[in-house]
C-alpha cells in the first residue's frame, strides 16, 4: 500500500512537469519492465530495447494518466503491449542462445538440469504471444488474474483459459522430460 501511495504522488509529481519524480518511477519499476520483457521476448537487447521505450511511451502518455489502475499495472500494460507487438512482426523464432555446460566440470545432474531448463525456456519462446504474455504475468511475475486481466484489457475468465492453454502446451512439450 505504502508503493501505491509513493506512486501516486510521483506520478503526480511527474504530471506537473517533475523529471526527477518519474526518474524515481522508473528507478522503482525499471527491474519489472525488463523481466517481463525479457521473459516475452527471450532477447536481452530485445528486452532492454522493449521496456526503454514502454518508459518513453508512458513519459508521453502520463498527462492522460488517469489512475484508474496503478502505475504499475499501467506500465506493464505498456511492455506487454510492446513485447506483443514485437514478437507479431518477428517473422520467425530465433532460437535461443546458450552454452553448453562443461561437461568436465559438472556433474551429470547439474547438465541434466541445465538441458531442461533451456528446453523449458524455449518451450516457452514457442507459445504463442497470446498464450506467453499471460502465462508471464501470473507464473512469473505473480500478478493476481485481476491484475493480469487489466494489463491485456482481457476478462479473467479469458485470462485463465489462455494460462490453461500454455500450461498445457508446456507439460506436452516437457513430457520427456518426467
Amino acid at each position: 500500500m505504502v508503493q501505491k501511495t509513493a506512486d501516486f504522488h510521483l506520478v503526480r509529481a511527474a504530471q506537473l512537469g517533475d523529471v526527477y519524480a518519474f526518474e524515481a518511477l522508473v528507478g522503482r519499476h525499471r527491474g519489472r519492465a525488463y523481466r517481463v520483457a525479457l521473459r516475452m521476448l527471450g532477447d536481452p537487447m530485445d528486452a532492454e530495447d522493449a521496456a526503454q521505450d514502454a518508459f518513453v511511451q508512458a513519459w508521453r502518455a502520463l498527462p492522460a494518466f488517469r489512475a484508474e489502475s496503478t502505475f504499475s499495472t499501467w506500465l506493464l500494460q505498456i511492455v506487454t503491449r510492446r513485447c506483443l507487438n514485437a514478437l507479431r512482426s518477428r517473422r520467425s523464432l530465433e532460437p535461443l542462445e546458450h552454452e553448453p555446460p562443461d561437461e568436465r566440470s559438472r556433474v551429470p545432474e547439474l547438465a541434466e538440469s541445465y538441458a531442461e531448463l533451456a528446453e523449458l525456456k524455449r518451450a516457452l519462446l514457442r507459445l504463442s504471444p497470446e498464450q506467453r504474455g499471460p502465462l508471464v504475468l501470473r507464473e512469473l511475475e505473480g500478478l493476481s488474474y485481476e491484475e493480469v486481466a487489466d494489463v491485456l484489457e482481457l476478462t479473467v475468465p479469458a485470462v485463465k483459459g489462455r494460462i490453461h492453454r500454455a500450461r498445457l502446451e508446456l507439460v506436452a512439450a516437457m513430457r520427456e522430460w518426467r
